[in-house]
């Protein structure tokens, strides 16, 4: 697989990131979807960990990886997250300001 700079979807970055996470081994057998989501936090916390040291580049490689260990779920399962994306942000749209929420 052959990864460009040429512009993709986001459905095209998870069939690449899925394809990935398959020839590394990590979809040999079923995945535990809450030790996968949970990978998805320490990702997270990896890059508040990198902002609160001000360490900017590790940072940003960070949210990457959050954004490929999501991608990776979603081309595992499927999901077309293109119009996942669309369907709740018009769900959002909807929603009164701040919609009950003080933050």
């Amino acid at each position: 697989m052959t990864i460009t700079t040429d512009k993709k979807t986001m459905n095209e970055w998870a069939d690449i990131c899925h394809g990935i996470a398959r020839e590394k081994g990590f979809w040999d057998q079923e995945r535990n979807i809450g030790e996968a989501l949970m990978l998805v936090v320490t990702e997270l916390a990896e890059a508040m960990e990198a902002y609160r040291t001000q360490n900017d580049e590790n940072f940003r490689e960070e949210i990457a990886d959050t954004f490929i260990r999501l991608l990776d779920l979603c081309g595992g399962f499927k999901i077309d997250i293109e119009q996942e994306i669309v369907k709740k942000s018009l769900k959002n749209k909807q929603r009164p300001y701040k919609h009950g929420k003080i933050c």
